[in-house]
């Protein structure tokens, strides 16, 4: 019986070094949070969030986040279909255009959606001059830099899922007589309904926490156009107490939106 060589012993233990700096890395993200966490004036935190400015801030904030999150879903969504199932000269152009707000600094693409919205704008003049509708310093400017910074995210996501959807399913609706839409409402997003969900969650987180693109296009007027990281912005000059509750209120918020898609879009282990 020929003796084999034995196999070299496994060795599961991690190099000392990637368990250093993964360390270092892990304190990275710790630390903050744990500082902000020890700075928070606990005892006075119903106090802090009911005065005007949170509340104003707060709501702004949950208002022009979920319809920048709608318009990104009515846009994004066809984007995101035809960008995945449809050639045409210059699609990757398009999509390189797509993307671009996430990577642009949001102050920047403020500035763009000033000089294409605003009042003497590209778009904007028109939009003034006709219907009478003046984006910057409203409402609505705060929901245009909030979709603008916010529908690549829900783009990608759909996309993604829209690329590894089998192709078969809707082919075998259309061959038992299924129209277009009907295939595309019936078949195609309750399956890609897991993209769909991930790409709005991250849409809304993104929306709820702009900060650049919307002082740069909307301004900073409290009740108006002041949203909750604007607010928070404000308030480090004048009051830390507030500005620390309400940072850790949208620390909250981004942990829960997390946590929910941890448990119903991503599979983590």
């Amino acid at each position: 019986m020929s003796h084999l060589p034995k196999r070299r012993r496994i060795e599961r233990r991690p190099p000392l070094v990637l368990v250093v700096l993964a360390a270092l890395g892990a304190v990275f993200f710790v630390a903050p949070l744990a500082g902000l966490i020890a700075r928070t004036p606990w005892r006075r935190v119903p106090e802090l969030l009911a005065n005007d400015v949170a509340t104003d801030a707060l709501g702004l904030s949950i208002a022009t986040s979920i319809a920048a999150t709608a318009v990104s879903a009515v846009l994004g969504v066809p984007l995101a279909w035809l960008l995945a199932r449809i050639d045409f000269p210059g699609k990757a152009l398009l999509r390189a255009v797509v993307t671009l707000p996430l990577f642009l600094p949001p102050v920047v693409g403020g500035a763009a959606l000033l000089f294409a919205l605003g009042r003497r704008g590209l778009i904007g003049e028109a939009l003034y001059e006709g219907p009478g509708l003046l984006l910057p310093f409203s409402v609505w400017g705060v929901v245009v830099a909030n979709t603008f910074v916010a529908m690549p995210l829900l783009v990608l996501a759909v996309e993604a899922g829209l690329r590894n959807l089998d192709p078969r399913f809707e082919g075998a609706a259309a061959t038992l007589g299924a129209r277009r839409l009907t295939v595309l409402r019936r078949v195609t997003l309750p399956l890609v309904a897991p993209s769909l969900g991930a790409g709005l969650a991250l849409a809304w987180a993104r929306a709820f926490g702009e900060f650049g693109a919307t002082v740069a296009f909307a301004g900073n007027l409290q009740g108006r156009t002041q949203t909750l990281p604007l607010a928070v912005f404000m308030a480090l000059e004048t009051d830390r107490d507030t500005a620390v509750v309400l940072s850790m209120l949208m620390v909250a918020v981004s942990l829960a939106v997390l946590v929910v898609m941890r448990g119903r879009w991503w599979r983590w282990r």
